[in-house]
């Protein structure tokens, strides 16, 4: 999982409106004025959001209304954008990958974060907080000592309700220069008078950063209308026709009278076969040949036997023996009538035969006639890529319905842009940005770039608190067990809580985790501390003692900005152990204020050694950081 962009409005600790990129590595993000920007809180506020309203803290000092928006790429794949109107309701889009067009998933709350750790790869907001989150208050130098904590949960005897007391957020120490801390206090009354003064500026941009902001969702909420119209001019110019694929322009009217062609076919091929049969019924049996005549035969020999014995027995015995050749003209003629009757039975064989030829001529007939018939409706069926002949009047039939669509669009972009309000948009746009632009130039000249003036004023009060400890007489310490002054409580360790959200990181149990951290945290902690410490160990239960000088000392024991820098060594390696099965996102605000010069170039370089393995977002102003960054974003 990892950041895409922020998209803000009104948004405290942010720029009054814009859009900033983030890419992968390690990025710094420049805050525009003193006052830190929040991304931890408010990516905790946008992906974790309850619904009740609470986010509307991150809206800009004097400003209305606030929205913001964070894009980010789940263990999925896909691109997703949360969008929240600060204070109020808020979606879930997701990105279409086909058409490069934003998808509603929810405007559920609950559902929202439900998708967002199912699909997107979110884990519970506990986990994100207190381990991909580091924040100034997170420090243990920064929270309440053992005692303080206890000490909050008493109930105060004389209280007249039955709530417990509550702890002070800060404690204010006596000021060490009375004279330097007035002359801080003179100079923090000046920047107060400065604050005022350009927060009512300041006041006045962010509203007409809102009015443009309005004017350009309307002026730009035509784009979607835009690229659904050249999508569709597209599609219709790339519809086929039958000109353009070469068919017949009355291809469609082919396929409805394709069913009648059928029809005709199958008529005239059965009135043929019946021909053809009434034809095989009158077919006569097959001819004989005339040298199988018997008959034939029978009278040809007569007829030669009868003039044989004329001629011989006129010559030889009497020539009234002549007269017996008159009996060969009936035999001949007998055998001269069977052969007149073999000769019709052949011609009407031979007849027959010419017949069957014809029948075969009218059935190739037939079929060339529908082969020409069909032979357009197979190449729209080719030049289409259908199977059936019925897709192919839908498939032509496409580029009207893709014109009646185009015609449509184009008429809703028409109404949209005649309008009024959209008439109104476009016309002050023009006067808007010239108005925010002098706003800015004045805020340049004066210096947009001063704390909020509720910042200044809670450091006016410190500053005066302090100066009156510090005018004022110490109180005496409170007396140990013998008698001797109490030494301070220690402080709290952090190692236990942390090492739980670690083992549900790594689905394991904390005495696993702690051997999957133990080398790596000790490497960490050795190079913060310039090697005062040479080992950690903890127990059963998460508690942490550091090794030094052959000593085993809890971490609570340690000096505050030891105890400080352990915490870090063991939150980078949580992160770095972590990144290796699923990325996600590791955002510090500027938690180094206060930490020696000297080790801030080494802190860089782990985080940026970080920066290879996941995506670490750094707020901070220190321009050593962004130097070594992979890139600086200004926000």
């Amino acid at each position: 999982m990892q950041f895409a962009e922020v998209a803000v409005q009104n948004v405290r600790g942010f720029s009054p409106a814009g859009r900033f990129a983030l890419k992968s590595g390690y990025l710094v993000l420049k805050p525009p004025s003193a006052e830190m920007s929040p991304l931890a809180g408010l990516s905790l506020a946008l992906l974790f959001a309850d619904g009740r309203g609470g986010d509307a803290a991150f809206v800009a000092p004097g400003a209305k209304s606030g929205k913001a928006a964070l894009t980010l790429v789940g263990v999925d794949g896909v691109t997703y954008r949360v969008l929240r109107e600060l204070g109020g309701s808020g979606t879930l889009h997701r990105m279409n990958a086909s058409t490069q067009q934003p998808e509603l998933v929810s405007s559920d709350a609950s559902e929202i974060s439900q998708f967002l750790r199912g699909q997107v790869g979110l884990p519970p907001r506990t986990t994100f907080e207190q381990v991909y989150c580091l924040q100034m208050g997170q420090l243990p130098s920064k929270r309440p000592r053992k005692a303080a904590a206890a000490g909050a949960g008493k109930l105060d005897p004389k209280a007249s309700g039955k709530f417990p007391s509550l702890a002070s957020a800060s404690t204010v120490q006596p000021a060490e220069d009375i004279p330097a801390a007035e002359a801080k206090l003179r100079a923090l009354e000046q920047e107060l008078v400065a604050a005022t003064e350009v927060d009512g500026l300041q006041f006045k941009a962010d509203g007409v950063a809102s009015q443009i902001f309005d004017a350009e969702q309307k002026l730009t909420g035509t784009q979607g209308l835009k690229v659904a119209i050249k999508e569709a001019e597209a599609a219709w110019r790339a519809a086929p026709t039958p000109e353009s694929l070469g068919l017949p322009q009355d291809i469609v009217n082919r396929v409805n009278r394709h069913p009648k062609a059928i029809a005709r076919r199958d008529d005239a091929l059965a009135r043929l076969n019946a021909d053809r049969e009434l034809e095989e019924e009158s077919r006569p049996a097959s001819v004989p040949p005339l040298t199988q005549s018997a008959g034939f035969w029978a009278g040809l020999g007569a007829g030669v036997l009868f003039l044989g014995l004329a001629v011989g027995l006129g010559i030889s015995v009497d020539r009234a023996f002549r007269y017996l050749a008159l009996l060969d003209i009936p035999a001949f003629g007998v055998a001269a009538f069977i052969a007149l009757r073999y000769v019709d039975d052949l011609q009407k064989a031979t007849q027959h035969g010419s017949k069957e030829g014809r029948f075969e001529s009218r059935e190739k007939k037939i079929l060339e006639e529908y082969e020409a018939e069909a032979a357009p409706l197979r190449m729209a069926q080719k030049a289409l890529e259908v199977e059936a002949l019925d897709a192919i009047a839908p498939a032509l039939e496409r580029k009207e319905l893709l014109a009646a669509r185009v015609t449509e669009l184009q008429e809703q972009l028409h109404a949209i842009e005649a309008d009024p309000d959209y008439i109104a948009a476009a016309t002050q746009m023009k006067s808007l940005k010239a108005e925010q632009e002098s706003l800015n130039a004045e805020l340049t000249q004066k210096g947009s770039y001063v704390r909020d003036i509720r910042e200044v004023e809670r450091e006016i009060g410190r500053v005066k608190e302090s100066i009156v400890l510090a005018k004022a007489p110490p109180a005496p310490a409170a007396p140990g067990p013998d008698g001797a002054a109490a030494p301070a409580e220690p402080l709290e360790d952090p190692s236990p809580a942390l090492l739980s959200q670690a083992a549900d990181v790594f689905t394991t149990d904390v005495v696993s985790v702690q051997g999957m951290l133990k080398e790596r945290c000790v490497q960490y902690l050795t190079a913060l501390t310039d090697r005062r410490y040479q080992g950690i160990e903890w127990d059963r239960e998460g508690r942490a003692f550091a090794l030094t000088a052959g000593r085993r000392v809890p971490v609570g024991e340690l000096p505050a900005k030891d105890l400080d820098l352990y915490y870090l060594a063991l939150r980078m390696t949580v992160v770095e152990k972590a990144s290796a099965r699923v990325k996600r996102p590791f955002l510090l605000e500027d938690v180094f204020s206060g930490m020696e010069e000297v080790k801030l170039p080494l802190i860089a370089r782990m985080l940026k050694h970080l920066g290879t393995l996941t995506q670490v977002l750094h707020v901070t102003s220190h321009p050593g950081f962004a130097q070594m960054s992979d890139g600086p974003v200004n926000v």
